[in-house]
């Protein structure tokens, strides 16, 4: 099946099973928008998508209206759907945001058991909280009970020895370059097991 205008493109996009409205778009702008986001050239997308180095050039120049097959082969190659290549980025702006936190200039939250240097603290509604955290509880009973709160967290020990304790899983001890990913709705505290306070980075994924 060729695909010869607009609206064409529109209906193989909602045959392939696109759901939302699709507004009509260049074809081959949006194929070279998402082949170099990614940093390929021309050959390697080609060789990833299955097609001609000169078929996807023309593709891209507009000179040639690629038949569904190619379209899917394309889609492929590019890891996204059919009905993604004819549906523009949701974001069309870049906001631009950007803090740059240099050493020891975080804002510091000091606990009994933590103390937090929140990193990025300037800029305002974030997706994720960063945080530099020195460990100072060496027991799992400084804690009063379980720390719980919304959306996934993130951990990288920075420096010394840690042992993360869970909600559902054993406790697991942690050294410089270990990380770990879990729920922050489950349980889980954190103590230090080296002589001096170890050190982590803590990026909690809000939600």
């Amino acid at each position: 099946m060729q695909v010869t205008d607009p609206k064409s493109m529109i209906r193989v996009a909602r045959e392939a099973g696109g759901e939302a409205h699709v507004e009509p778009l260049n074809l081959g702008e949006r194929v070279r928008e998402l082949r170099r986001s990614r940093g390929w050239t021309l050959e390697e997308a080609a060789s990833r998508a299955g097609l001609a180095r000169s078929t996807l050039s023309k593709i891209e120049n507009g000179q040639m209206s690629p038949t569904y097959d190619a379209l899917k082969k394309l889609a492929g190659g590019l890891s996204i759907t059919v009905p993604q290549l004819f549906t523009p980025p949701s974001k069309a702006q870049v906001n631009g945001r950007m803090a740059v936190t240099r050493l020891g200039e975080g804002q510091a939250q000091a606990t009994a058991t933590y103390e937090h240097e929140l990193l990025a603290g300037v800029l305002t509604k974030k997706q994720m909280l960063p945080y530099r955290a020195t460990i100072r509880a060496r027991t799992f009973e400084e804690f009063d009970g379980w720390v719980r709160h919304d959306g996934e967290e993130f951990l990288y020990v920075l420096t010394g020895v840690i042992r993360l304790y869970t909600e559902f899983y054993e406790p697991v001890d942690l050294r410089r370059g270990d990380s770990a990913y879990y729920d922050a709705a489950m349980g889980h505290n954190v103590v230090s097991l080296s002589e001096e306070d170890a050190t982590i980075l803590w990026v909690t994924a809000l939600t």
